[in-house]
């Protein structure tokens, strides 16, 4: 069947999902993140339903599915306005990359824990001065006997204080060529010597970010996830399910403001009719909705790719969609604090905050320049500036 349309198993995963996202709310996440909390309950309620582990194999525990259910997940509680962030992290990335590249220790040691939802895993990539460029990141990694020293520096990492490891991209030398190539380690927490410090952020969010210093962490051989020659194979293998869950994210934070919106706009009434009425309010929702709906299917399309085994033709659609749903997500929510005028901006209906946060899409895991670039240079053939 197309990925255009959804099957009738998908659309009944986004009717529960749903209805758990109604149970908690746009409210809920707000508290806990003005109390410096992180949604807890919310977390075991969707892992309790299977909803945290749907795509990983079901021989550890997991739904069996892919990320297209995954980001129906992930879009739901988005929509319902308490979307959980590092099942971007979490699941998405770490689970996908241990579950397709890990040994079978590893697989038993974390799938199980990261489909019930009891242990989680952060992703270090960014670096201070490596930004876009990921052939920059200086994070090294050296084999001293049987142990790899690992020294380095990334930012914005989520969720480290809560995760019980963190997954890093750091870069190993080839014996053959002397050229770093990149590789990923399972760091745990508490390891001596990998220390972390708070980024003070705008964004209001449960999740924090964070700073990460890895000063000669000493890891075991059986840290190394994988093949140390697959390198970017691996990388990549979690870096697109991250795009196709950011798309999800977005489009769910931009569905939630539009509905605000709309709703408001077929009660407030200033004049004879609501304000719904009125083509200058009624039109930029109806395009809104029409963005989000182009942005969803081409969500759906990479996540079909990348469930298909397709890395190159996912790679492609997840930058694209993840490009589209931010551009989307960020006019929704412009849109819908425009029909509430002031009440848009006050806490009561919840959407000031979403100024702040619509932005994250663009800007992260990869801008939307990159984006274009990738778009540019690998689709339409033109040269690269760099």
């Amino acid at each position: 069947m197309s990925s255009a349309i959804e099957t009738q198993e998908h659309r009944d995963l986004r009717t529960a999902v749903a209805a758990l996202g109604r149970k908690y709310g746009r409210e809920y996440l707000a508290r806990v993140a003005r109390e410096g909390g992180h949604p807890d309950e919310l977390w075991a309620d969707a892992a309790k339903l299977g909803y945290l582990g749907v795509n990983l194999p079901e021989e550890y525990g997991g739904g069996g599915g892919g990320i297209a259910e995954l980001s129906i997940v992930l879009e739901e509680l988005g929509a319902a306005g308490c979307p959980l962030l590092m099942m971007v992290v979490s699941p998405a990335i770490c689970g996908t990359v241990i579950s397709r590249f890990g040994t079978e220790a590893q697989k038993r040691a974390w799938l199980p824990g990261l489909a019930d939802g009891t242990r989680t895993m952060a992703f270090g990539i960014t670096e201070p001065d490596a930004g876009s460029n990921s052939h920059r990141i200086t994070t090294t990694a050296r084999r001293d006997g049987d142990t790899w020293v690992l020294t380095g520096r990334k930012v914005f990492i989520s969720g480290v204080d809560i995760a019980d490891a963190t997954l890093i991209v750091g870069r190993t030398e080839d014996a053959r060529s002397g050229r770093l190539k990149p590789c990923l380690f399972i760091v745990p927490r508490d390891t001596p010597g990998f220390s972390r410090s708070l980024i003070e952020m705008e964004l209001q969010a449960a999740e924090k970010q964070w700073e990460l210093t890895l000063d000669d962490v000493r890891l075991p051989a059986d840290a190394l996830v994988g093949d140390e020659d697959a390198g970017l194979l691996q990388l990549f293998a979690g870096l697109n399910p991250e795009r196709v869950m950011t798309a999800a994210f977005a489009i769910g934070m931009g569905r939630f403001a539009l509905a605000k919106a709309v709703d408001y706009a077929k009660t407030r009434q200033v004049w004879k009719e609501p304000i719904g009425a009125h083509q200058a309010v009624a039109h930029p929702l109806a395009a809104s909705h029409i963005e989000l709906e182009l942005a969803r299917l081409m969500m759906q399309k990479a996540a079909a790719l990348y469930d298909a085994g397709d890395d190159m033709g996912a790679g492609e659609a997840a930058n694209m969609a993840k490009y589209a749903a931010a551009e989307a997500c960020v006019r929704a929510v412009d849109q819908s604090v425009h029909t509430l005028g002031g009440n848009g901006l006050t806490r009561e209906y919840g959407l000031a905050s979403l100024i702040t946060a619509s932005r994250v899409a663009r800007i992260a895991p990869v801008s939307r320049e990159m984006i274009l670039n990738f778009v540019s240079h690998q689709t339409l053939g033109l040269p690269k500036s760099y």
